[in-house]
Protein backbone atom coordinates (compact mmCIF):
# COMPACT_ATOMS: atom_id res chain seq x y z
CA UNK A 1 0.00 0.00 0.00
CA UNK A 2 1.35 3.11 -0.71
CA UNK A 3 1.06 6.09 1.77
CA UNK A 4 -1.61 8.34 1.78
CA UNK A 5 -0.32 12.19 3.24
CA UNK A 6 -3.68 12.72 4.34
CA UNK A 7 -4.20 9.79 6.43
CA UNK A 8 -2.87 12.15 9.72
CA UNK A 9 -4.67 15.05 8.62
CA UNK A 10 -8.24 12.78 8.32
CA UNK A 11 -6.61 10.82 12.03
CA UNK A 12 -6.92 14.57 13.60
CA UNK A 13 -10.11 15.20 12.39
CA UNK A 14 -11.53 12.04 14.30
CA UNK A 15 -9.98 12.86 17.52
CA UNK A 16 -11.83 16.54 17.37
CA UNK A 17 -14.77 16.10 14.61
CA UNK A 18 -17.90 13.81 15.19
CA UNK A 19 -18.02 13.06 11.40
CA UNK A 20 -15.64 13.20 8.92
CA UNK A 21 -16.06 12.75 5.32
CA UNK A 22 -13.34 11.33 2.98
CA UNK A 23 -14.85 12.74 -0.42
CA UNK A 24 -13.03 12.00 -4.07
CA UNK A 25 -13.83 9.78 -6.93
CA UNK A 26 -14.02 5.79 -7.26
CA UNK A 27 -10.83 3.88 -7.39
CA UNK A 28 -8.76 6.40 -5.62
CA UNK A 29 -8.23 4.79 -2.73
CA UNK A 30 -10.80 6.02 -0.19
CA UNK A 31 -12.08 2.91 1.33
CA UNK A 32 -8.33 0.99 1.40
CA UNK A 33 -7.33 4.08 3.57
CA UNK A 34 -10.67 4.10 5.47
CA UNK A 35 -10.05 0.68 6.50
CA UNK A 36 -6.65 1.06 7.17
CA UNK A 37 -6.97 3.90 9.79
CA UNK A 38 -9.72 2.48 11.74
CA UNK A 39 -9.59 -0.35 14.24
CA UNK A 40 -10.60 -4.23 14.07
CA UNK A 41 -13.48 -2.93 16.37
CA UNK A 42 -14.79 -0.42 14.12
CA UNK A 43 -17.83 -2.02 12.04
CA UNK A 44 -17.12 -1.64 8.66
CA UNK A 45 -20.57 -1.02 6.17
CA UNK A 46 -20.28 -0.72 2.53
CA UNK A 47 -23.13 1.00 0.62
CA UNK A 48 -21.89 -1.11 -2.33
CA UNK A 49 -23.62 -4.40 -1.02
CA UNK A 50 -27.17 -4.47 -1.90
CA UNK A 51 -28.32 -6.14 1.34
CA UNK A 52 -26.31 -3.16 3.40
CA UNK A 53 -28.02 -0.83 0.90
CA UNK A 54 -31.53 -1.61 1.09
CA UNK A 55 -31.36 -1.90 5.27
CA UNK A 56 -30.10 1.65 5.28
CA UNK A 57 -32.91 2.73 2.93
CA UNK A 58 -35.46 1.47 4.33
CA UNK A 59 -34.57 2.01 8.04
CA UNK A 60 -31.76 4.89 8.32
CA UNK A 61 -32.56 4.93 11.67
CA UNK A 62 -32.78 1.51 12.79
CA UNK A 63 -29.29 1.20 10.25
CA UNK A 64 -27.61 3.56 12.39
CA UNK A 65 -29.16 3.32 16.34
CA UNK A 66 -26.65 1.28 18.05
CA UNK A 67 -23.74 1.79 16.43
CA UNK A 68 -20.68 2.96 18.61
CA UNK A 69 -17.93 3.97 15.89
CA UNK A 70 -18.45 3.00 12.46
CA UNK A 71 -17.19 3.07 8.81
CA UNK A 72 -20.19 3.54 6.72
CA UNK A 73 -18.61 3.19 2.40
CA UNK A 74 -19.90 4.80 -0.59
CA UNK A 75 -22.38 6.63 1.83
CA UNK A 76 -23.65 9.11 -1.01
CA UNK A 77 -25.83 5.89 -2.19
CA UNK A 78 -28.20 6.53 0.55
CA UNK A 79 -28.10 10.41 1.53
CA UNK A 80 -30.83 10.14 3.29
CA UNK A 81 -28.49 8.07 6.00
CA UNK A 82 -27.06 11.53 7.18
CA UNK A 83 -29.84 12.64 8.96
CA UNK A 84 -30.05 9.93 11.06
CA UNK A 85 -26.36 10.45 11.68
CA UNK A 86 -26.73 13.84 12.28
CA UNK A 87 -29.22 13.09 15.48
CA UNK A 88 -27.24 10.37 17.02
CA UNK A 89 -24.27 12.94 16.86
CA UNK A 90 -26.20 15.53 18.21
CA UNK A 91 -27.31 13.21 21.00
CA UNK A 92 -23.92 11.93 21.54
CA UNK A 93 -21.49 14.38 20.95
CA UNK A 94 -17.98 12.08 21.17
CA UNK A 95 -15.33 12.67 18.08
CA UNK A 96 -14.78 10.09 15.66
CA UNK A 97 -18.21 8.32 16.08
CA UNK A 98 -18.64 8.12 11.93
CA UNK A 99 -16.19 8.04 9.59
CA UNK A 100 -17.93 8.29 5.81
CA UNK A 101 -16.10 7.81 2.28
CA UNK A 102 -17.69 9.34 -0.61
CA UNK A 103 -17.77 9.13 -4.47
CA UNK A 104 -19.78 12.29 -5.03
CA UNK A 105 -19.33 16.08 -3.44
CA UNK A 106 -21.93 15.47 -0.71
CA UNK A 107 -22.01 19.07 0.54
CA UNK A 108 -23.48 20.48 -2.84
CA UNK A 109 -26.87 19.04 -1.68
CA UNK A 110 -28.38 21.90 0.51
CA UNK A 111 -30.07 19.43 2.58
CA UNK A 112 -26.66 17.59 3.58
CA UNK A 113 -24.82 20.66 4.22
CA UNK A 114 -27.51 22.21 6.21
CA UNK A 115 -27.88 19.55 8.35
CA UNK A 116 -24.18 18.26 9.26
CA UNK A 117 -22.90 22.10 9.58
CA UNK A 118 -20.64 22.12 12.22
CA UNK A 119 -20.60 18.18 13.13
CA UNK A 120 -18.69 17.19 9.81
CA UNK A 121 -15.06 17.81 8.56
CA UNK A 122 -14.90 17.11 4.89
CA UNK A 123 -11.20 15.78 3.38
CA UNK A 124 -10.58 15.20 -0.24
CA UNK A 125 -9.04 12.32 -0.99
CA UNK A 126 -8.06 12.58 -5.28
CA UNK A 127 -5.88 9.07 -7.02
CA UNK A 128 -1.99 8.62 -6.26
CA UNK A 129 0.42 11.67 -6.77
CA UNK A 130 3.54 11.48 -7.60
CA UNK A 131 4.83 12.42 -3.85
CA UNK A 132 3.04 9.50 -2.63
CA UNK A 133 3.84 7.05 -5.42
CA UNK A 134 7.78 7.69 -4.41
CA UNK A 135 7.23 8.09 -0.58
CA UNK A 136 8.23 11.70 -0.12
CA UNK A 137 6.06 13.62 1.94
CA UNK A 138 6.17 16.92 -0.50
CA UNK A 139 5.99 20.50 0.61
CA UNK A 140 5.48 22.48 -2.42
CA UNK A 141 2.80 24.53 -1.57
CA UNK A 142 4.22 25.67 2.19
CA UNK A 143 7.32 26.53 0.49
CA UNK A 144 6.02 28.52 -2.08
CA UNK A 145 4.30 30.36 0.48
CA UNK A 146 7.24 30.72 2.32
CA UNK A 147 8.87 32.48 -0.62
CA UNK A 148 11.80 29.57 -0.49
CA UNK A 149 13.82 28.61 -3.94
CA UNK A 150 11.95 25.82 -5.57
CA UNK A 151 14.29 22.36 -4.96
CA UNK A 152 14.22 19.01 -6.43
CA UNK A 153 15.37 15.54 -5.38
CA UNK A 154 13.54 13.28 -7.62
CA UNK A 155 14.35 14.67 -11.64
CA UNK A 156 11.77 13.21 -13.92
CA UNK A 157 12.11 14.88 -17.71
CA UNK A 158 11.70 14.16 -21.03
CA UNK A 159 10.29 10.76 -21.83
CA UNK A 160 9.67 9.46 -18.81
CA UNK A 161 8.24 12.67 -17.62
CA UNK A 162 5.55 11.67 -20.50
CA UNK A 163 4.94 8.45 -19.65
CA UNK A 164 4.62 9.67 -15.73
CA UNK A 165 2.23 12.49 -17.04
CA UNK A 166 0.04 10.14 -19.01
CA UNK A 167 -0.08 7.17 -16.51
CA UNK A 168 -2.09 9.35 -14.26
CA UNK A 169 -2.87 8.38 -10.75
CA UNK A 170 -5.44 5.83 -10.06
CA UNK A 171 -3.65 2.82 -8.50
CA UNK A 172 -5.40 -0.13 -10.90
CA UNK A 173 -4.44 1.74 -13.88
CA UNK A 174 -0.98 2.34 -12.71
CA UNK A 175 -0.51 -1.57 -12.16
CA UNK A 176 -1.29 -2.27 -15.78
CA UNK A 177 1.66 -1.92 -18.02
CA UNK A 178 0.71 -1.50 -21.46
CA UNK A 179 -0.94 1.54 -22.60
CA UNK A 180 -3.30 -0.14 -24.12
CA UNK A 181 -4.45 -1.81 -21.14
CA UNK A 182 -4.11 1.32 -19.42
CA UNK A 183 -6.85 2.83 -21.61
CA UNK A 184 -8.93 -0.32 -21.10
CA UNK A 185 -9.56 0.02 -17.71
CA UNK A 186 -10.21 3.88 -18.13
CA UNK A 187 -12.89 3.04 -20.42
CA UNK A 188 -14.57 0.52 -18.10
CA UNK A 189 -14.02 2.98 -15.05
CA UNK A 190 -16.33 5.58 -17.30
CA UNK A 191 -18.83 2.74 -18.27
CA UNK A 192 -19.25 2.11 -14.57
CA UNK A 193 -19.07 5.81 -12.87
CA UNK A 194 -22.21 6.40 -15.83
CA UNK A 195 -23.77 3.13 -15.02
CA UNK A 196 -24.26 3.64 -10.98
CA UNK A 197 -22.95 7.01 -9.81
CA UNK A 198 -24.74 9.36 -12.51
CA UNK A 199 -27.69 7.48 -11.55
CA UNK A 200 -27.15 7.58 -7.60
CA UNK A 201 -26.88 11.66 -7.90
CA UNK A 202 -28.99 12.50 -10.85
CA UNK A 203 -31.81 12.00 -12.96
CA UNK A 204 -30.61 12.07 -16.11
CA UNK A 205 -32.71 11.37 -19.17
CA UNK A 206 -30.14 11.08 -21.42
CA UNK A 207 -27.77 8.47 -19.98
CA UNK A 208 -26.47 7.36 -22.47
CA UNK A 209 -24.61 10.87 -23.93
CA UNK A 210 -22.89 10.73 -20.33
CA UNK A 211 -20.09 9.10 -21.89
CA UNK A 212 -19.61 10.84 -25.34
CA UNK A 213 -19.66 14.23 -23.19
CA UNK A 214 -16.83 13.59 -21.26
CA UNK A 215 -14.81 12.66 -24.40
CA UNK A 216 -16.04 16.68 -25.62
CA UNK A 217 -15.28 17.90 -22.01
CA UNK A 218 -11.56 16.05 -22.25
CA UNK A 219 -10.87 18.00 -25.89
CA UNK A 220 -11.54 21.49 -23.68
CA UNK A 221 -9.73 20.80 -21.01
CA UNK A 222 -7.23 23.46 -20.19
CA UNK A 223 -9.48 26.02 -22.11
CA UNK A 224 -12.08 28.63 -21.23
CA UNK A 225 -15.40 27.12 -20.07
CA UNK A 226 -18.17 27.53 -23.17
CA UNK A 227 -21.53 25.66 -22.48
CA UNK A 228 -22.72 26.41 -25.66
CA UNK A 229 -19.75 25.49 -27.84
CA UNK A 230 -19.27 21.81 -25.84
CA UNK A 231 -22.70 21.28 -26.19
CA UNK A 232 -23.15 21.92 -29.55
CA UNK A 233 -21.26 18.65 -31.11
CA UNK A 234 -23.99 16.88 -29.16
CA UNK A 235 -27.12 18.54 -29.69
CA UNK A 236 -27.30 20.18 -26.02
CA UNK A 237 -27.87 23.67 -25.46
CA UNK A 238 -25.74 25.47 -23.28
CA UNK A 239 -28.33 25.01 -19.83
CA UNK A 240 -28.58 21.18 -19.99
CA UNK A 241 -24.52 20.85 -20.75
CA UNK A 242 -23.69 23.33 -17.71
CA UNK A 243 -26.01 20.87 -15.44
CA UNK A 244 -24.45 17.81 -17.11
CA UNK A 245 -21.42 18.83 -16.32
CA UNK A 246 -21.83 19.95 -12.79
CA UNK A 247 -23.02 16.11 -12.45
CA UNK A 248 -18.86 15.20 -13.78
CA UNK A 249 -17.87 18.18 -11.40
CA UNK A 250 -19.61 16.55 -8.53
CA UNK A 251 -18.12 13.05 -9.14
CA UNK A 252 -14.78 14.70 -9.07
CA UNK A 253 -13.89 13.89 -13.11
CA UNK A 254 -13.68 17.38 -13.61
CA UNK A 255 -13.25 20.72 -12.36
CA UNK A 256 -14.17 24.73 -13.55
CA UNK A 257 -11.43 26.64 -11.73
CA UNK A 258 -12.65 30.29 -11.30
CA UNK A 259 -10.73 33.02 -12.53
CA UNK A 260 -9.19 34.94 -10.01
CA UNK A 261 -10.43 38.13 -9.09
CA UNK A 262 -9.21 41.86 -7.68
CA UNK A 263 -11.30 45.48 -7.43
CA UNK A 264 -7.66 46.65 -9.01
CA UNK A 265 -8.15 45.14 -12.53
CA UNK A 266 -11.39 45.91 -13.85
CA UNK A 267 -10.33 44.08 -17.10
CA UNK A 268 -10.21 40.63 -16.12
CA UNK A 269 -11.99 37.41 -18.07
CA UNK A 270 -15.42 36.08 -16.33
CA UNK A 271 -15.06 32.60 -17.76
CA UNK A 272 -13.77 29.32 -15.57
CA UNK A 273 -11.02 27.29 -16.53
CA UNK A 274 -11.97 23.59 -17.89
CA UNK A 275 -10.00 20.97 -16.12
CA UNK A 276 -9.71 16.86 -15.46
CA UNK A 277 -8.47 16.00 -11.87
CA UNK A 278 -6.25 13.39 -13.42
CA UNK A 279 -4.37 13.13 -16.19
CA UNK A 280 -4.70 9.67 -16.82
CA UNK A 281 -8.07 9.94 -17.71
CA UNK A 282 -7.39 12.80 -19.82
CA UNK A 283 -4.96 11.17 -21.91
CA UNK A 284 -6.87 7.68 -21.77
CA UNK A 285 -10.43 9.77 -23.27
CA UNK A 286 -7.94 11.44 -25.93
CA UNK A 287 -6.48 8.36 -26.91
CA UNK A 288 -3.13 9.90 -26.19
CA UNK A 289 -0.47 7.61 -25.49
CA UNK A 290 3.65 8.53 -25.01
CA UNK A 291 4.26 7.20 -28.85
CA UNK A 292 1.51 9.73 -30.09
CA UNK A 293 3.00 12.43 -27.84
CA UNK A 294 6.49 12.10 -29.87
CA UNK A 295 5.46 12.20 -32.56
CA UNK A 296 3.27 15.22 -32.22
CA UNK A 297 4.19 16.95 -28.73
CA UNK A 298 1.33 19.65 -29.37
CA UNK A 299 -1.17 17.67 -28.00
CA UNK A 300 0.68 17.19 -24.83
CA UNK A 301 0.33 20.58 -23.34
CA UNK A 302 -3.34 20.52 -21.83
CA UNK A 303 -2.75 17.30 -20.58
CA UNK A 304 0.71 18.41 -18.83
CA UNK A 305 -1.29 21.64 -17.53
CA UNK A 306 -4.14 18.90 -15.83
CA UNK A 307 -1.42 16.82 -14.41
CA UNK A 308 0.17 20.00 -12.34
CA UNK A 309 -2.89 21.42 -11.25
CA UNK A 310 -4.05 17.70 -10.19
CA UNK A 311 -1.20 17.50 -8.19
CA UNK A 312 -0.96 20.91 -6.75
CA UNK A 313 -4.96 19.70 -5.47
CA UNK A 314 -3.28 16.48 -3.71
CA UNK A 315 -0.27 18.19 -2.65
CA UNK A 316 -3.12 20.93 -0.81
CA UNK A 317 -4.93 17.72 0.57
CA UNK A 318 -1.94 17.46 3.35
CA UNK A 319 -0.43 20.77 3.20
CA UNK A 320 -0.12 23.30 6.47
CA UNK A 321 -1.41 25.91 4.13
CA UNK A 322 -5.70 26.44 3.56
CA UNK A 323 -5.44 27.74 -0.20
CA UNK A 324 -7.99 28.35 -2.60
CA UNK A 325 -7.71 27.21 -6.70
CA UNK A 326 -8.08 29.75 -9.64
CA UNK A 327 -6.54 31.27 -12.74
CA UNK A 328 -5.91 34.69 -13.82
CA UNK A 329 -6.45 35.91 -16.99
CA UNK A 330 -7.25 39.62 -18.73
CA UNK A 331 -8.68 41.48 -21.37
CA UNK A 332 -5.37 41.44 -23.13
CA UNK A 333 -5.15 37.60 -22.83
CA UNK A 334 -1.76 37.97 -19.99
CA UNK A 335 -2.86 34.92 -18.15
CA UNK A 336 -0.97 32.31 -15.51
CA UNK A 337 -2.64 28.79 -15.56
CA UNK A 338 -3.12 28.49 -11.53
CA UNK A 339 -3.47 31.14 -8.95
CA UNK A 340 -3.10 30.09 -5.49
CA UNK A 341 -4.38 32.00 -2.62
CA UNK A 342 -3.84 31.54 0.92
CA UNK A 343 -6.24 32.52 4.10
CA UNK A 344 -4.57 35.51 4.18
CA UNK A 345 -4.91 36.57 0.92
CA UNK A 346 -1.53 35.67 -0.43
CA UNK A 347 -0.79 34.64 -3.69
CA UNK A 348 1.68 32.38 -5.60
CA UNK A 349 1.33 31.76 -9.25
CA UNK A 350 2.21 29.14 -11.18
CA UNK A 351 2.27 28.79 -15.01
CA UNK A 352 3.24 25.15 -16.88
CA UNK A 353 5.28 24.79 -19.90
CA UNK A 354 6.12 21.46 -21.81
CA UNK A 355 9.02 22.80 -23.25
CA UNK A 356 12.84 22.48 -21.87
CA UNK A 357 13.33 26.83 -22.55
CA UNK A 358 11.90 29.52 -20.39
CA UNK A 359 12.23 33.44 -21.51
CA UNK A 360 11.25 36.41 -19.47
CA UNK A 361 8.02 36.53 -22.19
CA UNK A 362 6.64 33.73 -19.91
CA UNK A 363 6.57 36.23 -17.14
CA UNK A 364 4.76 38.55 -18.86
CA UNK A 365 1.17 36.82 -17.16
CA UNK A 366 2.84 36.33 -13.75
CA UNK A 367 4.07 39.95 -14.00
CA UNK A 368 0.57 41.46 -14.54
CA UNK A 369 -0.53 39.11 -11.25
CA UNK A 370 2.10 40.42 -9.28
CA UNK A 371 1.03 43.87 -10.01
CA UNK A 372 -2.28 43.49 -9.13
CA UNK A 373 -1.44 41.33 -6.14
CA UNK A 374 1.30 44.35 -4.67
CA UNK A 375 2.81 43.18 -1.42
CA UNK A 376 0.63 39.99 -1.22
CA UNK A 377 2.59 38.38 -4.42
CA UNK A 378 5.11 35.90 -2.77
CA UNK A 379 6.08 33.84 -5.74
CA UNK A 380 5.95 33.12 -9.21
CA UNK A 381 7.18 29.77 -10.90
CA UNK A 382 7.08 28.64 -14.28
CA UNK A 383 7.38 24.58 -13.95
CA UNK A 384 8.88 23.17 -17.49
CA UNK A 385 11.09 20.40 -18.77
CA UNK A 386 14.51 20.75 -17.03
CA UNK A 387 16.53 20.15 -14.40
CA UNK A 388 17.57 23.59 -13.60
CA UNK A 389 16.49 26.17 -10.98
CA UNK A 390 16.52 29.74 -12.91
CA UNK A 391 16.08 32.99 -11.15
CA UNK A 392 13.83 35.44 -13.25
CA UNK A 393 13.04 38.21 -10.86
CA UNK A 394 13.47 37.70 -7.29
CA UNK A 395 10.51 36.61 -6.42
CA UNK A 396 10.12 34.85 -9.59
CA UNK A 397 11.96 31.38 -10.85
CA UNK A 398 11.62 28.45 -14.09
CA UNK A 399 11.62 25.34 -11.81
CA UNK A 400 11.76 21.80 -12.86
CA UNK A 401 8.12 20.06 -12.97
CA UNK A 402 9.70 17.81 -10.58
CA UNK A 403 10.16 20.20 -7.60
CA UNK A 404 6.00 19.34 -6.94
CA UNK A 405 6.99 15.96 -5.70
CA UNK A 406 10.02 16.91 -3.63
CA UNK A 407 10.53 16.50 -0.23
CA UNK A 408 14.21 18.16 0.39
Amino acid sequence: MYPRFAKSRIEEALSDTRVVLISGPRQSGKTTLAKDIASDRTAFLTLDDASVLRSAIDDPVGFVRGLDRAVIDEIQRAPDLLLSIKKTVDDDKTPGKFLLTGSANLMTLPKVADSLAGRMEVIRLLPLSQAELFGKNASFIDKAFAAQTPTSDHMIIGDELIETVLAGGYPEALERKRWARKQDWYNDYIDAIVQKDVRDIAQIEQLTIMPKLLSVLAEHSGQLVNYSGIGAALGLNHVTTQKYLRIFEHLYLVHSLQPWFTNRLKRLTKSAKLHFLDAGLLAALRDVSPDVVRKDKTVFGSILETFVFSELRKIASWSDQRCSFSHFRDKDKNEVDIVLENRRGEVVGIEVKSSATVSKDDFSGMRKLAQACGDKFVQGLVLYDHDQTVPFADNMFAAPLSSLWSSA
